[in-house]
């Protein structure tokens, strides 16, 4: 509790505050400008002078004391002279802007996003004690028209968050994160390096036009890495790469923190690294890698570190030797580099970091300094700048110095504009921030070495990069060699070119290092997915047969026509081989050489009949109806001709029909003649008159009629579904069988079946009379014969069924010749020998003699 005392005091301040005139000031600390110099218009700059501060630990019982910046950054300080050496050139030039000097403020951020926010409210504020009009306290112009710089993405998110809603102009030359490109929360940024979102864009490409998709990322942990790998993750994904591990440093991390990252890069499979880092954070990542000696990775790297010399430095070990990132294009500003390096002129201006300056670029000290380096060396100041080896004398950040000039320059132009100068301005036009933002959106002008500056509707320019890889040279050093371009203006097949065989990689080797979770697939297979792996983690699977891939890595595989068939590597489909039963295979020739000689010893038969025709033998059971047989016998061993051969539409009806009618009229043949022997018996016992109701014209007319039911079974089969070549892809998975398919199942089996009934009925009957008494009884033959006949018939339909392509129609053929066969053998050939061998028995006695 306050004593009343303390409350007295307290009350008196306030009485004393309100009695005072009212005035503005601003809270905390006054930060005063590193660099400055006055003019007509003042233009702001923050730049991270240094890159590091100390630490302090704050008890919360005193005020904090002002950060406390160390570790002086000569490329910032490079950047800063950039920014000085515009505004000489600016206010030098009698066609821009004349008659107007332009001044600057430059304040060090420190690295640090707090200081950046305060030194940025600094530039928009000033830090003079402002009488406030009671009407509008607290409000005047901003005391910077525009503010250059913002080395980094996450201090730029945050200056530009702050000084977004007054409007004042940020330009930055080297804050690439994509986020920043959101008008509608930075609506006053602008810069002069291209997005990380074509940068991001661009390394995918680079690491999938290389053939690499299994590689690790590692990021600085801010609004620039975190952003710009999102962006490149996203694309990597979609070009199929895919990420062993992706972590994140940031140059503040413990050693412990570092060491997990080293063990993640350790454990990897990968040999391919991708670096987004600032070129701060790639120095501690530099170091924990010595210390650990991890070489042999490929290092792939944003525009952050790939040129950085100071970087190179730090790679003592030579750990990213052959290192290949993007870069912006290389520039050349004439005289900027003589401005640079004459540092005499920055002791005549506003400046108090001259003495570090001094001090550090020469490792030496002033007397009066009260600078805590330990250098032992006294500063005359008039030391030479030229045996200096020094980051500060290094050029090769020219591109970002550039950048710099870009920027100055462009809110030159836009002032020009609001100012209508021509040969003089209007020194009347009040000023407006918001004003001079949109006028910097519009610029459009080419730089004296005749680079174009203009901004988009996100405040970014136009993309370019040039590829750039890490060459050492015999002295050890680094040489940053172009080795490509990146285009993104340029249609999506030419925005990269790259020179590979300019190109050296990591340990000095000529051969593009490969980087893949599984080996490329093959033609002739397919990429199979490992379960709990990322999609470029996978096995590469033969093709089935009947399937191929003809591309590498396919990931499936394509079934070939059913005509063709995939050869044996499955990377091609090959015409299927097509098979028929042919005149020029071994099993055809057989064949055909069986059917010739059935139909050549039927016709020897037939000459024998004919020549003894007038003997018993011949006459004894009709010589017509044999005679018939042995016709219809030659028939049916030439209709097996006709399944030889490939099938067409007319062979296809050809061959069915004649065979059905062929084997028909045989049978009824046989059916006659072994009714004629029931009848001939009949007719021998007493009273009996059969034979004149079954004679030679009720013969002829059996035959005629059996077959004619035939005849009309195959006209209906051919008139409703006959018959037709039929290639069939199913039987065999390499060949097409080349068959005829039988049109209607009904017509074949009802041709078969009737075959089959006449078949049984003749069987039947000459079964009944096998035990006639006549002693040569014809009835025994005909029985044996039709036995044959049936028994190979009804084996026919099984091995028919079963047998696969040409060799059913094989078995057909045997089924049809093995039955001719069987008739012929069994009806004529006994009576052959008789009558050849036998002619004492070719006699009516013998004939007619009883058995016993």
């Amino acid at each position: 509790p306050f004593s009343s005392s303390a409350l007295l005091h307290l009350l008196g301040k306030t009485f004393d505050f309100h009695a005072e005139e009212l005035v503005c000031r601003q809270l905390g600390d006054l930060e005063n400008p590193q660099l400055s110099k006055d003019g007509d218009i003042i233009l702001g700059g923050i730049f991270f002078l240094h890159s590091s501060w100390k630490d302090r630990r704050d008890t919360y019982m005193h005020k904090p004391l002002p950060l406390e910046c160390i570790s002086l950054n000569f490329r910032e300080f490079q950047c800063a002279q950039a920014m000085i050496f515009a505004i000489e050139e600016i206010n030098n030039s009698i066609d821009l802007l004349p008659g107007i000097s332009l001044g600057y403020k430059m304040y060090d951020g420190c690295t640090s996003i707090a200081r950046s926010v305060k030194v940025a409210l600094a530039l928009a504020n000033g830090n003079e004690i402002v009488s406030a009009p009671t009407e509008a306290p607290c409000t005047r112009p901003a005391q910077v028209q525009a503010i250059i710089g913002g080395s980094s993405s996450s201090p730029c998110v945050a200056i530009a968050t702050v000084i977004g809603p007054f409007h004042i102009s940020q330009i930055s030359h080297s804050a690439t994160c994509a986020c920043l490109s959101d008008k509608t929360k930075y609506p006053s940024f602008l810069r002069t390096i291209p997005s990380d979102n074509y940068q991001s864009r661009a390394l995918a490409q680079l690491v999938k036009h290389l053939g690499w998709t299994w590689v690790g990322a590692i990021r600085t942990n801010d609004d620039y890495g975190n952003n710009g790998m999102a962006t490149f993750t996203e694309t990597a994904q979609q070009l199929g790469i895919c990420l062993e591990y992706s972590v994140s440093v940031f140059r503040t991390d413990s050693s412990d923190k570092l060491n997990k990252v080293i063990d993640v890069i350790k454990a990897s499979t990968s040999k391919v690294i991708v670096a987004f880092i600032s070129d701060m954070d790639m120095g501690v990542l530099i170091n924990a890698l010595s210390q650990n000696n991890l070489t042999g990775y490929q290092w792939v790297g944003s525009e952050g570190w790939i040129i950085d010399a100071q970087t190179a430095e730090k790679d003592t070990h030579h750990l990213l030797d052959g290192a290949i990132g993007l870069s912006i294009p290389k520039a050349h500003v004439g005289g900027m580099r003589e401005f640079i390096l004459d540092v005499k002129q920055l002791n005549s201006s506003t400046n108090g970091m001259f003495t570090e300056f001094w001090e550090t670029l020469f490792n030496c000290k002033f007397k009066q300094s009260n600078s805590s380096a330990g250098n032992e060396k006294e500063c005359t100041g008039h030391e030479d700048l030229t045996v200096v080896q020094s980051s500060f004398t290094d050029m090769s950040l020219m591109p970002i110095f550039n950048n710099v000039y870009k920027g100055v320059y462009a809110v030159a132009h836009a002032l020009h504009s609001i100012l209508g100068c021509n040969e003089s301005c209007n020194y009347n036009v009040q000023l407006d921030p918001l004003t001079i933002l949109q006028h910097i959106r519009k610029v459009h002008f080419k730089t004296k070495e005749g680079d174009e500056v203009y901004f988009d509707e996100n405040g970014d320019p136009a993309a370019k990069y040039e590829i750039i890889n890490w060459q050492p040279t015999e002295n050890g050093i680094v040489d940053f060699v172009t080795v490509g371009l990146y285009d993104a203006s340029l249609p999506a097949d030419k925005q990269l070119s790259l020179q590979l065989e300019s190109l050296m990689w990591a340990q000095n080797s000529k051969q593009v290092p490969l980087s893949v979770c599984s080996e490329t697939c093959p033609l002739g297979t397919r990429k199979v997915l490992q379960k709990g792996k990322p999609v470029c983690c996978y096995d590469c699977i033969k093709c089935a047969e009947g399937e191929i891939s003809n591309m590498t890595d396919s990931i499936t595989c394509e079934r070939c026509h059913p005509e063709s068939w995939s050869n044996d590597r499955r990377d091609a489909c090959v015409k299927k081989e097509a098979e028929f039963l042919s005149y020029e295979e071994i099993m055809g020739v057989l064949l055909t050489t069986a059917a010739l000689f059935g139909t050549c010893i039927t016709a020897v038969v037939a000459a024998i009949f004919f020549t003894y025709r007038t003997t018993p033998i011949v006459r004894a059971n009709n010589s017509e109806l044999s005679f018939l047989l042995l016709f219809s016998l030659t028939l049916c061993f030439l209709c097996s001709l006709t399944f030889i051969g490939r099938p067409s539409e007319w062979s296809c009806m050809l061959r069915h029909t004649a065979f059905g009618i062929t084997f028909v009229l045989c049978i009824s043949c046989v059916l006659g003649k072994t009714i004629v022997v029931l009848m001939a018996f009949r007719a021998t016992l007493p009273g009996s008159n059969v034979m004149k109701w079954f004679g030679p014209a009720q013969q002829r007319l059996s035959v005629v009629a059996f077959t004619l039911i035939q005849v009309v079974i195959c006209i209906l089969w051919l008139t409703i579904s006959p018959p037709f070549p039929f290639k069939n892809f199913t039987q065999f998975k390499d060949k097409i069988i080349l068959e005829c398919a039988l049109g209607s199942a009904v017509g074949f089996w009802a041709v078969l079946g009737y075959i089959g009934l006449l078949a049984i009925l003749c069987f039947i009957l000459a079964f009944l009379a096998r035990k006639l008494p006549d002693s040569f009884n014809e009835a025994k033959l005909i029985t044996f014969s039709m036995l044959i006949f049936c028994a190979v018939w009804i084996t026919f339909i099984p091995a028919y069924v079963s047998s696969p392509g040409k060799f059913s129609v094989a078995v057909e053929i045997f089924a049809i010749l093995a039955s001719s066969f069987g008739l012929l053998i069994c009806t004529f050939i006994p009576k052959c020998y008789i009558i050849l061998l036998k002619p004492e028995k070719n006699t009516k006695k013998n004939m007619m003699e009883k058995g016993a």
